[in-house]
């Protein structure tokens, strides 16, 4: 009696040895961007509630928390600042003495190998919460683009390695590129969200920012979650305008999207876990209702798999440990 004929598939799965020799997709701690809230002050080490294992951290702490950034073999991380006070115009973004700009000087005096990401918004130095001047309930474009650009250029001097724009005004590629190259930077890159939806998995985000608006929504710059074409339209904008980098954001619920942008891009492409997907698993596992580590090691895996070269994820360190392991 002959053999049935069929395909083998099972032979390149014996082994745990086979499985790694033939896998596709491979995650390394060199993949990962921590993102750190930087709170003015001293003596400040808040965990967010939302967001166990995520802390606001005042800079006397900032050294402590770096050193086990660095030790885990995590090589960037992106900055959020939170500070004392806010106003209309947000002015403590593009503050030569702002929170972000002296801890930017602060990692790059001590840990000068470390790539420092500055994120450039203004909605957690703005009073009312948006990411632009406001002017009768609106946001206005073209003038909250000036302030946007000082930002930039205030971060790049003190030390930024690259520069993430997040706040989705139209244009703020070409005008951080110009504001950039007019003051020299000319070599500092743009990690653009260029990708950005009006998500409702940011929420534990604006705990940890203090960013949530004080009226209305920002679905008038961000984007509907519904658009595919959308999407690839901003991308290519960024790309038209000057980015050297493509964030997709969220990045769990948009692989869709994060693999039509790699596939249409010729630009490295950044996953952004967001708060929500973060805390949904922090939640999930601590009732014991799933295996994080197994969790959080596929998600990161299944996002590179849809295209991104890069992850922004706040469970960098959980996922070196577990590297590392």
């Amino acid at each position: 009696m002959s053999k049935q004929l069929y395909d083998r598939h099972r032979r390149l799965r014996s082994s745990t040895s086979m499985r790694a020799m033939v896998r596709e997709t491979k995650l390394t701690t060199d993949d990962l961007i921590y993102p750190m809230f930087i709170v003015e002050g001293e003596n400040i080490k808040n965990e967010v509630v939302s967001m166990p294992g995520v802390y606001q951290v005042s800079l006397d702490y900032l050294t402590e928390e770096l050193n086990e950034i660095v030790s885990l073999g995590i090589r960037s991380v992106l900055l959020f600042g939170i500070p004392k006070e806010k106003d209309e115009l947000g002015t403590q973004a593009y503050c030569e003495t702002g929170i972000v700009q002296e801890a930017l000087r602060k990692i790059k005096k001590e840990f000068p190998e470390l790539i420092t990401v500055a994120d450039t918004c203004l909605c957690e130095y703005t009073s009312h919460g948006h990411c632009g001047i406001i002017h009768e309930g609106d946001v206005l474009n073209d003038e909250s683009l000036e302030l946007i650009v000082q930002t930039a250029v205030s971060q790049a001097k003190a030390g930024a390695d690259i520069i993430a724009p997040s706040n989705m005004m139209d244009g703020f590629v070409s005008a951080i590129r110009r504001g950039l190259d007019e003051a020299g930077f000319e070599n500092i890159p743009i990690m653009s969200y260029a990708v950005k939806y009006a998500s409702a998995f940011y929420g534990p985000f604006r705990d940890a920012a203090g960013s949530a608006p004080q009226f209305g929504d920002r679905k008038t710059y961000q984007m509907d979650p519904a658009n595919r074409l959308e999407a690839l339209r901003e991308a290519e904008s960024d790309i038209n305008e000057g980015a050297d980098f493509l964030i997709v954001k969220p990045a769990l619920s948009y692989m869709d999207i994060m693999r039509e942008v790699k596939d249409q891009f010729n630009a490295p492409v950044v996953a952004y876990n967001v708060s929500g997907e973060y805390a949904m698993v922090k939640a999930a596992a601590q009732n014991g209702w799933i295996d994080e580590k197994q969790i959080v090691l596929e998600k990161l895996t299944s996002m590179k798999r849809a295209g991104a070269d890069i992850i922004i994820t706040y469970a960098a360190k959980d996922v070196a440990r577990w590297l590392k392991d």
